[in-house]
């Protein structure tokens, strides 16, 4: 539907698409409907854009001189009543998703203390399947979000006592290796199948998880890609984050986030010995000790 709105407004040589990153947001809605409701002084048009966008006042009204004929005007409007459409069918779906997480029925009356006054969210007990308690666990981990935590809930559900360990979740999900050996050499492989809405989810929250670099997971996915490239990092991750949420739903513990560094101490053995191997294969010998030892 936004591609076919963006094809009438090329038509119309109108090219509000190289200015605003969005033409369905409420700064560009605004100025589709006035060119809509028949507004042809591109400067008041600018003058409806919002926030940062304001900085932009004269792409804007250089974007906004076109030939607007009046079947483009009727193509626009009709676009723009069908993206009403759809949200207001976005927001039922929130609302029906919700009142799922919740425990409810659609024709029950919100849950009531014993005063008779609305509980609010925070004040709810747990929903039969721990659904309150388990958002709030897959929303602290980084990279998900409200809708991606809906997904993982709705397809890998909240009790994790169907899976025997982690290992077989990620098999159900589609992200665990299939390793392929032969006469004692490993060859890497392609995942196995699952299910693709879960492993597309964890796919799309491990995507947001590396835009925040100051992380533990960001961290991971960084040293991983140098070695493996970016794609066999990002399915590692989705993996390392699918193992995460089967954890703290076991045990109902929150995401504790541990910082880039953590990874670093984690290994530090390991990278001392690999460092200590290199130097020795560039024909020196060292001897390291710890600063505190030193110090002391």
């Amino acid at each position: 539907m936004v591609n076919r709105m963006q094809k009438v407004l090329e038509w119309a040589n109108i090219k509000l698409a190289s200015v605003v990153t969005d033409i369905t947001g409420v700064s560009a809605r605004a100025m589709l409907q006035g060119l809509v409701d028949g507004q042809t002084d591109v400067t008041a048009l600018a003058q409806l854009a919002k926030g940062r966008l304001r900085s932009k006042l004269a792409e804007l009204e250089q974007a906004l001189r076109g030939t607007l004929e009046p079947h483009h005007a009727f193509m626009i409007s009709q676009h723009l009543a069908l993206l009403d459409v759809f949200d207001e069918q976005i927001a039922a779906f929130d609302t029906r998703i919700q009142t799922a997480i919740d425990g409810t029925q659609p024709d029950q009356p919100p849950p009531t203390d014993a005063t008779g006054a609305d509980r609010s969210p925070a004040d709810a007990p747990s929903a039969p399947d721990g659904a309150w308690t388990a958002q709030a666990i897959l929303d602290a981990i980084p990279g998900i979000g409200l809708r991606v935590a809906e997904t993982i809930l709705a397809e890998l559900g909240t009790d994790m006592s169907r899976f025997p360990d982690a290992a077989h979740a990620s098999s159900w999900a589609g992200l665990a290796p299939s390793p392929h050996e032969s006469a004692g050499k490993r060859k890497a492989t392609r995942i196995r199948a699952g299910n693709k809405y879960l492993r597309s989810a964890l796919i799309q929250a491990a995507w947001a998880a590396v835009k925040q670099p100051d992380t533990f997971l960001a961290a991971f996915y960084r040293r991983l890609a140098a070695r493996r490239g970016k794609k066999k990092a990002i399915v590692a991750l989705a993996h390392k984050i699918l193992v995460l949420i089967y954890t703290l739903l076991r045990t109902g513990q929150v995401y504790q986030e541990r910082g880039a560094g953590a990874l670093d101490a984690r290994q530090k053995d390991r990278i001392v010995h690999r460092l200590e191997r290199r130097i020795a294969q560039l024909g020196y010998k060292v001897h390291l000790e710890p600063i505190t030892a030193a110090a002391t």
